[in-house]
């Protein structure tokens, strides 16, 4: 949390069914909260973070 990231940044990495999957940030912005815990599983659409963008 706190952090400020580029768009296009690898934010976190996804596994599904033995696959890993980079998840980019789709904007620039600084995360506020991460919503979703490291191991935790997450369905498709679920946010993993919120973000707020950079001016």
């Amino acid at each position: 949390e706190g952090d400020v990231v580029k768009e296009g940044q690898v934010l976190c990495i996804v596994e599904a069914m033995k696959l890993m999957n980079e998840i980019e940030a789709k904007v620039g912005g600084r995360i506020v909260k991460v919503v979703a815990e490291n191991g935790q599983p997450v369905e498709f659409g679920q946010p993993l973070f919120l973000m707020e963008p950079l001016r």
